[in-house]
């Protein structure tokens, strides 16, 4: 037997069934809904151009995304070395009656063609076009069908580009908001290229087969999409807000005091409408829903209080007037019965005790009554409901047996039925949470054809919290989670969340609001994820459970064996061919450990065109010159309110939303005018550094800004922290230079930048913990206590992180010093909350 049989022996084990999950994949193109230098490119030939001797055939997937108002552009660009470009267009015009058209230099083609746009959102379409050497034609095939056009073709060289591209003369910006996977390239009918488009980050896109990697502009890939929640709205909002959602028309209906705002999912805009009818109160703890039967509905239940909303005037048809009373039912679920014409309302919280409580509300008598049910169903709140035909699955929550606060409250995890006509509570199984408790948002998404449920959970014993998405099972207790988590500010009745789906768009939709009482505000978040979510590992609360393929050990038991074998074999005959020869023995010295957390405060050696918002707030202009104090208290706010909005979210601030924050004391053309002259202050103070300006052709204010000649750490951190699959020893330590300046804006105190500091604190402390999760005590303990401590710069009493300083200690055989950080810990934790932390230090060495 010699190494050939081993090496065969050694495929023959890799040759093993393999099981995969259904993946969403491809690459989504940004359009004329932003602007130029945002839309989305694709360069296959992003190195060198593409070269054919013979005939070769381009193939592709191709679909429209929803909710857009203009399609057309160019679905790809062919450019040969005579600078000859045959194009693929999308032509939206009214009069068209073949959209797909074939263009050839500046010529339209014969070969035109149509698939309808209902049929493109639904659906994947192949697409081929043929370089026909042989017979001197272009042959396309689409939707079944076959083109052909005449037209001299010879041996060539090409460019091949989707979307919008730079190839000087040949730059294309009009792009359709399309989606495309799985291009391929064969050369007589031979496959010689291959991109699949199943990116999750990057700028760009593997080829499979030469390695010839295709490059990225503005990419939007549609994995991503399917794990990471997207900020799609984020608002304040005077006073107490609720929401509601209307499944139909997909719509966020935002409910304030002064106006409802209404957040179009399918369209990604929002409209804001006064109330006729004045200002509307909503008492603390109102809730709001909407049905097609009934339209927008706000409630308080303590004073069976209904108000509905007419969308053809803008007014409610009542109001409460009284006291501002909180309510005896925060955090209740309910549902509408079509059954019996009724609004159902079941358990909540109020005046320290849980509720079991089931009212109904008729419509018809427009009266609320206790029901009288049956069936064991404990008190509770911060439970999801998802409403069914017959009535409702009520999932988990905090309560208490007697319903008592001060009687051994818990998290619950029971998944019970709520029997509408019976008026019966059923238990059908409990879910195990796994090390981590937590609750759930208000509502879950039910599909009764799949039989399974998806929940937003929290941990909700801490203030920065996260909500993470589960999918579960209405016939048995397994579960998962999916996607990212989304931050989430949770301070008990304070804080509220949701969870909505859209079937058109295949999107879910999750609502937070956190209301700030000092200030009379509240905060308004809308994320969106699209459908189905992915599993991704990062959101796990728990370690994820392993279980062990045996098949794997064994083939990986008998792969060494072989290996073994054959290695000396190799090297017994290697010693009888050859003379023994003397190698010297060379030490390799072992790299030094890094220590993150010394803090380097210095300035960088070129501060010129550079702004940093962690810590105070400095800008030093071309020259190196600190220009920050000559910003006024109002230029500086408008500035960051210009700079956030467009570095966080993109979009930019409108003028309304600047006049609301800025100017709200101000009459509205007292409020225009300052913006105006406060607007034209600022442009100037930007003068004085590259590459930066305020812009408004968005609508939205905005500052254009070239990265490559400013340097802001926000944006750095942000490149740092939005992917935390990629995170590594080396981003960490340019993640704590960043942060060791100091707290994110630490002397500016708005009251619309509050959220986003907790949520840059929270996605920091996310991060150095998912990297501390995806290391092994053993593999770099001094690494793991710099990122413990890290962490305890955010928050102190984080007990993931006193853990892994605590491993790492002893690992490193300094038993006492981690004694001594576990009962230091207990001591500011017990300052902190008023009660000892619940472990013993054996409990958290595990």
């Amino acid at each position: 037997m010699g190494l050939k049989f081993y090496l065969t022996c050694f495929a023959f084990l890799f040759i093993t069934p393999k099981i995969t999950n259904a993946q969403y994949y491809g690459l989504c193109f940004t359009g004329h809904e932003t602007i130029q230098e945002k839309r989305t490119g694709l360069d296959l030939t992003a190195a060198d151009p593409l070269c054919f001797n013979n005939t070769f055939e381009l193939s592709f997937d191709f679909s429209f995304m929803t909710g857009h108002t203009d399609y057309f552009g160019y679905i790809f660009r062919i450019v040969d070395q005579e600078k000859r470009n045959i194009d693929l267009i999308y032509d939206k015009s009214l009069e068209a009656k073949n959209h797909l058209k074939l263009v050839i230099g500046d010529k339209m083609s014969n070969i035109e063609f149509d698939i309808k746009l209902d049929k493109l959102f639904k659906n994947w379409y192949n697409i081929k076009l043929r370089f026909d050497q042989e017979n001197q034609e272009l042959v396309l095939t689409a939707d079944g069908k076959v083109y052909r056009e005449k037209i001299p073709l010879k041996k060539n060289c090409y460019r091949i580009c989707f979307g919008a591209n730079n190839y000087k003369e040949h730059e294309v910006k009009d792009v359709p908001p399309m989606k495309i996977k799985e291009i391929k390239i064969t050369e007589d009918d031979k496959l010689t290229h291959h991109w699949p488009l199943n990116e999750y980050t990057g700028l760009s896109a593997t080829e499979k087969i030469k390695g010839k990697n295709a490059g990225v502009i503005n990419p939007n890939w549609i994995r991503k999409m399917h794990i990471e929640w997207e900020l799609v709205k984020s608002a304040e909002v005077a006073g107490s807000a609720s929401v509601a959602f209307d499944a139909d028309r997909e719509r966020v209906f935002v409910v304030t005091e002064k106006s409802l705002q209404t957040y179009d999912v399918k369209t990604e805009k929002t409209t804001i409408a006064d109330y006729k009818s004045g200002l509307q109160p909503m008492l603390y703890g109102n809730q709001s829903i909407y049905q097609n039967e009934l339209g927008l509905l706000n409630f308080y239940v303590d004073f069976s209080l209904m108000s509905g909303f007419n969308f053809s005037n803008n007014t409610w048809d009542s109001k409460y007037t009284g006291e501002n009373v909180p309510t005896n039912f925060w955090h209740l679920n309910k549902f509408y019965s079509a059954n019996d014409n009724s609004l159902y309302f079941i358990g909540g919280y109020g005046h320290y005790n849980y509720k079991r409580d089931v009212q109904r509300y008729h419509f018809k008598d427009k009266k609320l009554s206790s029901v009288k049910t049956s069936g064991d169903f404990t008190p509770r709140y911060l439970a999801a409901l998802g409403a069914t035909k017959n009535g409702a699955y009520i999932l988990g929550g905090y309560g208490s047996t007697t319903g008592q606060q001060i009687l051994n409250p818990k998290n619950l995890y029971d998944l019970s039925f709520y029997d509408v006509e019976h008026k019966t509570f059923k238990k059908l199984f409990e879910l195990n949470p796994g090390k981590e408790e937590f609750a759930f948002a208000n509502s879950m998404v039910i599909d009764e054809k799949e039989q399974s449920f998806y929940a937003l959970t929290f941990v909700n014993h801490i203030f920065n919290s996260s909500l993470a998405m589960i999918k579960g099972s209405l016939k048995n207790p397994s579960y998962e989670f999916v996607g990212s988590r989304i931050p989430y500010t949770f301070h008990d009745i304070s804080s509220f969340a949701d969870l909505y789906y859209c079937k058109v768009s295949k999107k879910f939709v999750a609502v937070l609001l956190y209301y700030d009482q000092k200030a009379n505000s509240s905060s308004v978040k809308i994320y969106t994820l699209h459908a189905p979510p992915e599993i991704q590992q990062a959101v796990h609360n728990t370690p994820p459970r392993f279980t062990i393929n045996w098949y794997m050990v064994i083939s990986g038991a008998l792969i060494l064996c072989m290996l073994y074998l054959g290695y000396k074999r190799i090297r017994n005959q290697k010693t009888l061919a050859k003379p023994s020869v003397k190698v010297p023995v060379i030490t390799l010295k072992e790299p030094e450990l890094v220590n993150i957390k010394q803090e380097n405060t210095d300035m960088p050696d070129d501060i010129r065109n550079t702004m940093f918002l962690f810590g105070d707030l400095q800008l030093f202009d071309r020259e190196g010159k600190d220009i920050t104090k000559l910003f006024t208290p109002v230029i500086k706010e408008l500035f960051l309110l210009i700079l956030l909005f467009t570095v966080r979210w993109g979009r930019g601030v409108s003028s309304e939303k600047l006049e609301e924050i800025l100017w709200a004391d101000k009459s509205v053309g007292s409020a225009r005018n300052n913006r105006s002259v406060s607007i034209a202050k600022l442009k100037l103070l930007l003068e004085s550094m590259d590459s930066c300006e305020i812009s408004k052709e968005t609508g939205y204010w905005k500052m254009l800004i070239d990265y490559d000649k400013i340097r802001i750490d926000y944006k750095e951190y942000l490149n740092i922290v939005k992917s935390k699959t990629d995170i590594n020893k080396n981003k960490i330590i340019d993640l704590t230079k960043i942060v060791s300046r100091g707290g994110f804006l630490s002397n500016a105190e708005y009251s619309w930048l509050d959220p986003l500091k907790y949520e840059i604190s929270n996605e920091i402390i996310d991060t150095y913990l998912h990297m501390a999760a995806s290391m092994k005590i053993s593999d770099d303990p001094e690494f793991l206590i710099s990122l413990a401590d890290c962490v305890f710069n955010f928050d102190p009493v984080n007990e993931e992180a006193m853990a892994i300083k605590c491993q790492a200690l002893v690992f490193l055989g300094k038993h006492s010093l981690a004694k001594s950080i576990f009962e230091n810990f207990n001591k500011e934790y017990k300052a902190i909350y008023a009660e000892s932390f619940n472990k013993t230090f054996q409990e958290i060495l595990g």
